[in-house]
């Protein structure tokens, strides 16, 4: 399937809930977000049927996001039926690994073989400001669960934050060298409540790699990296892991983008910095046909703009990240 401007959509975001665990400053305000009521949200056996007409476009690679995914109760036999679905060719998950002790077992019995891990520093005591009461050593032991388990890749999403985590960049490139992570600097995007944090916190991936390669010598690219994801992927010298920079503003990649985004509470959104929506949560409810539903995907691909700057932008006001999916 491909939109107006020739790009292969290929890949499904889909949020199973606008709950998390954590309230980490870039996502949600002080006070939280109140989530949806539980009727708004799409049941499992809709996301399912959703699948089904997105399999027939010709989408086949299905990353579950939050919120926190894992805290949605019956999320392991939700993915197992996902697995059988033919034609699935990937299924991944963002997770900010808190309860990866518990069910990482489970979700790679269920067939993930992909985790990203999002862990925006490695200091116990910055990890519970940044996450307004989070503990490091949980989210830790999560990723050393994922690497016993086998997951490959695991990848670690680490939002590049002047001021806050700047002093860290060289540590977690380090990391790369002694486990098989995957390391990704990703620049700060400016949705609904992490705009206030843009002009004193935001830094480039470009000023990121400058740092590492200051302290650490000079990254090689890599060029045989798997996934479907927009990251520049580097290396240093011996390491097991890469080091990946996703410049989400200072150098857009939306000519390449290949994904649509279907939040929790059942709408397909085109661009993430793009208000408008498409309601298939409607459409499931009152029994549309696998024609019907595909003929919505294809409507939220005519919204799909050229790139962000021609978006209907996505005001302060606007939905979070943990309502949209991360």
């Amino acid at each position: 399937m491909e939109d107006r401007f020739g790009r292969k959509i290929d890949y499904l975001r889909i949020s199973v809930t606008d709950r998390c665990n954590l309230r980490c400053l870039y996502c949600m305000p002080l006070e939280g977000v109140k989530p949806k009521p539980r009727q708004e949200i799409l049941r499992f056996e809709e996301i399912l049927t959703i699948v089904h007409a997105a399999l027939r476009l010709g989408i086949n690679r299905f990353r579950l996001t939050g919120g926190e995914p894992l805290l949605r109760k019956g999320i392991v036999p939700f993915i197992k039926s996902l697995t059988l679905l033919p034609g699935v060719r990937d299924i991944s998950i963002t997770t900010n690994g808190i309860l990866l002790t518990r069910l990482g077992e489970q979700l790679k019995e269920a067939g993930v073989q992909r985790l990203n891990i999002s862990l925006d520093t490695m200091n116990p005591e910055k990890y519970r400001k940044i996450t307004r009461g989070g503990s490091f050593h949980t989210a830790w032991a999560g990723i050393t669960k994922a690497l016993e388990l086998g997951f490959s890749p695991v990848k670690i999403n680490v939002i590049a934050l002047r001021n806050i985590n700047d002093g860290e960049w060289a540590d977690f490139a380090r990391l790369t060298r002694g486990h098989p992570l995957h390391i990704r600097f990703i620049e700060l995007m400016p949705v609904g409540t992490s705009w206030h944090l843009v002009g004193k916190n935001f830094a480039s991936c470009s000023q990121v790699r400058s740092e590492i390669e200051k302290r650490l010598g000079k990254l090689t690219p890599v060029t045989d990296m798997q996934g479907s994801g927009p990251a520049e992927y580097f290396h240093l010298p011996g390491a097991e892991g890469t080091i990946g920079f996703i410049h989400a503003m200072s150098s857009h990649f939306c000519a390449s983008c290949n994904r649509l985004r279907l939040t929790a509470d059942g709408k397909l959104r085109p661009c993430l910095h793009d208000r408008r929506e498409v309601d298939v949560r409607e459409a499931v409810r009152s029994g549309a046909t696998g024609e019907e539903l595909q003929e919505l995907f294809h409507k939220a691909l005519q919204l799909k703009p050229a790139n962000y700057h021609e978006a209907t932008g996505a005001p302060v006001t606007g939905r979070g990240m943990a309502q949209i999916g991360g």
